[in-house]
């Protein structure tokens, strides 16, 4: 364990603050994290839970830098924990981010605000001394562990905010936090726009998170702009799948975790209130605390033996699941604690493979998906409205073959992981290129 005032060599690495690693819902941090990699960054990753996925993607395994994990419960690790901050109290900032730590539990009297600061402790002092920024994914909790370990040892720090970060930390946290860096990035316009409304200007920037499209080939095989491409090359397009042969139902699929902001009870209503000489099957791929809630609901109305429940699956499989779908479905919402998406990378995933989405105005996504154009949007919690436009899309396999053509050409042109990774990659090497001094102007 090295000592935090230890060595001489000059920085040189990203030290990464994540919430979870690895994660099987958060492939789009494994992606960046890839190719920051092949960009030559060097990495070390600081995980502050141990993962509970049993799988991992192909992403996961390519991935060369080391994680450290740090104590999830700072009773786990008591001893740890107390040679840490024996050894970051004799740090010169460490008296600084005390104050700002007392400062944030005055108003924040939670076990979660005490453990951010034992782990940033940690953090701090096992930080190898050519560290030259530390970056943080979410800007709530892991943010918040990032900052303190920042101040602890005088480096820049910079965070990607996403979406429940933003949108369930109060107002101060985030005025603070956004003062303090030395620059941030999130991943829609609507967040850009709110958090820049609480930072100093030019702080807060737009980075969409694009896919890495050589783990989502066009299944063509052509381009998206070749002509020839909206002929469905390459996969069953499901030309004869229109709702009236039960032998042939068209293939309906969510992604997404079984939680409030999802919307999945607004689509099994949605199913329930399709029309019953219709022939369709629904299959959700991903975990849950909702589950049993779920299941019950389908059984509820009658549609149980129409709908398979995958649980959670690695991206091969979730890839095959894609490329057996006609349609893509999801009914993101704004939760009750005001959680709710960005921009679903599933949504980008399954446009990948030319599916038509049906989704909701919510957040980003009508940044994304062109309502009439490559999918069909309706309001949130309106169960009716999104049974119309499946029922529109199942009946319609022309309409579907072109607005996934048109999905995958739009994906192509503004939404790959190259364009949206390249400024992330300028801003991290000048951090390393000028000693960890680099800031956001």
């Amino acid at each position: 364990m090295p000592h935090p005032d230890a060595g001489t060599s000059p920085p040189g690495t990203i030290a990464v603050v994540l919430k979870g690693y690895p994660r099987l819902s958060e492939t789009f941090i494994a992606q960046e994290i890839r190719a920051l990699e092949v960009a030559g960054l060097a990495l070390r990753l600081v995980s502050l839970r141990r993962p509970t996925d049993r799988a991992v993607h192909p992403v996961h395994r390519e991935i060369t830098a080391d994680v450290r994990y740090l104590p999830e419960y700072l009773h786990e690790e008591p001893l740890r924990v107390l040679q840490s901050l024996w050894r970051v109290a004799r740090l010169p900032g460490f008296a600084r981010a005390r104050a700002v730590w007392l400062r944030d539990l005055a108003r924040d009297r939670s076990r979660n605000r005490i453990r951010r600061f034992g782990q940033a402790a940690v953090l701090a002092a096992e930080l190898e001394p050519d560290t030259a920024m530390i970056y943080a994914h979410f800007l709530h909790t892991p943010a918040s562990v990032a900052r303190y370990a920042a101040i602890m040892r005088g480096l820049p720090w910079a965070v990607s905010a996403h979406a429940k970060d933003i949108w369930t930390s109060p107002d101060w946290e985030k005025t603070e936090k956004l003062a303090d860096c030395a620059w941030a990035v999130t991943c829609t316009a609507m967040n850009r726009d709110h958090l820049a409304a609480l930072a100093p200007p030019g702080r807060v920037d737009l980075l969409y998170h694009g896919l890495d499209l050589s783990r989502f080939p066009d299944p063509t095989g052509l381009s998206a702009t070749d002509p020839a491409s909206t002929m469905g090359h390459g996969r069953d397009t499901g030309n004869d799948r229109d709702g009236s042969n039960p032998a042939r139902p068209v293939r309906l699929v969510g992604v997404g975790r079984l939680v409030e902001k999802k919307g999945w009870d607004t689509v099994l209503e949605a199913l329930a209130l399709l029309p019953d000489t219709m022939a369709w099957h629904f299959t959700h791929i991903g975990g849950g605390p909702l589950k049993d809630r779920l299941q019950a609901q389908a059984t509820a109305h009658g549609i149980a033996d129409r709908i398979t429940w995958q649980g959670a699956m690695a991206q091969a499989e979730v890839l095959a699941a894609y490329g057996q779908a006609d349609i893509f479905v999801l009914a993101s919402r704004i939760a009750g604690d005001g959680d709710r998406d960005g921009l679903p990378n599933v949504l980008m995933e399954a446009q990948s493979q030319r599916l038509a989405v049906v989704a909701t105005t919510v957040s980003a996504i009508p940044e994304f998906i062109r309502d009439g154009e490559t999918g069909l949007l309706v309001a949130p919690d309106q169960p009716r409205a999104l049974a119309d436009a499946i029922a529109t899309l199942v009946a319609a396999p022309a309409l579907r073959q072109r607005m996934g053509a048109a999905g995958r050409a739009r994906l192509d042109a503004a939404f790959s992981l190259d364009a949206s990774v390249a400024p992330l990659i300028a801003r991290l090497s000048a951090a390393v290129e000028h000693g960890g001094e680099a800031r956001h102007d």
